[in-house]
């Protein structure tokens, strides 16, 4: 069976691997242009690239999918399949409908929840306790089309988005592989979506990263993991510099101050929520590097009182 696939960053890397690992004829590997990165703007390959090239697979950038040289370049591949995983772009029907098996998607969440750009974060951000993959047959819409198979991932307490990232990603590998299997001897079953039951994980815009400490500490919490190592939750120091908040613990302390009031600062800066408090464990200050926020407390820049906004 002749796949191609489809995908860019690091997620859907861990797809690539187990699909070359476990044998499967992979016909080509289509993946967004390189793009500038770094302070020096210097043109980096994404991951899915670099590894398909390692493997000697033949590699594939379109600036578009919507053009007469990429509809040549499929009837020349010719897939019996294309798995598409986290490559960044919608595709256009002709694409979607072109192989026989299907175009098949690996979704991070337990569809038809969180469908859209984010759904991990926004699962994090809502406190879910469970979430998962989906793999799916893809149709014109986002994130709609008929499901195959689905696996829950279970999300701690403390759990951030780049812990969540890992599981799902290594959880999508594997369900992937079962998925392709299930096409391939005709098991695969194909369950519609519950439209009723939809909910969207929009992207994630600045404006969601501010930290509201009128919130309760688990809300705030949440935020702050949900957005953790990338793009970061942030907050304001009296001085109007900027604190972006890495990591964040619920605390114990009760106190009757205006809600992001610092309140202690023993080895962390605990700040009173809307509802109870948070202990904030790791800042990236402005101007400065990322540090535990017993180093930001020994270099003064933080006060008890000081309110937090």
């Amino acid at each position: 069976m002749k796949i191609l696939f489809m995908g860019t960053p690091d997620f859907a890397l861990a797809s690539l691997k187990a699909l070359c690992e476990a044998g499967e004829n992979i016909v080509g590997v289509v993946t967004q242009t390189d793009k500038p990165k770094g302070r020096g703007y210097e043109l980096t390959p994404p991951p899915v690239k670099v590894y398909a090239a390692e493997r000697g697979l033949p590699v594939y950038q379109p600036k578009t999918l919507r053009s007469e040289e990429f509809d040549a370049l499929l009837h020349e591949i010719d897939p019996d399949m294309i798995i598409v995983v986290a490559f960044g772009k919608i595709l256009p029907e002709n694409v979607i409908n072109y192989p026989r098996h299907g175009c098949i998607n690996v979704h991070g969440s337990l569809l038809p929840k969180y469908r859209g750009a984010a759904p991990m974060q926004r699962a994090i951000i809502d406190g879910e306790k469970v979430t998962g993959i989906t793999t799916m047959y893809m149709d014109a819409g986002l994130d709609t089309g008929d499901m195959i198979l689905k696996r829950e991932v279970a999300i701690g307490e403390n759990d951030n988005f780049e812990d969540i990232h890992d599981a799902l990603a290594e959880c999508g590998a594997d369900l992937l592989l079962e998925t392709v299997n299930a096409i391939r001897n005709g098991s695969a079953p194909r369950e519609k979506q519950n439209d009723a039951e939809m909910t969207y994980a929009a992207k994630i815009e600045k404006s969601d990263c501010l930290i509201d400490f009128s919130k309760s500490a688990a809300e705030v919490h949440n935020l702050i993991r949900g957005l953790s190592p990338i793009p970061l939750s942030f907050t304001h120091t009296p001085d109007g510099k900027l604190l972006k908040v890495l990591k964040s613990r619920i605390s114990a302390m009760k106190s009757d101050a205006e809600p992001g009031s610092v309140i202690a600062l023993d080895g962390v800066i605990t700040v009173k929520c809307g509802e109870g408090a948070v202990d904030i464990l790791r800042v990236l200050p402005e101007g400065k590097g990322r540090m535990d926020s017993a180093d930001f407390i020994r270099g003064r820049k933080i006060a008890l009182g000081d309110i937090l906004s």
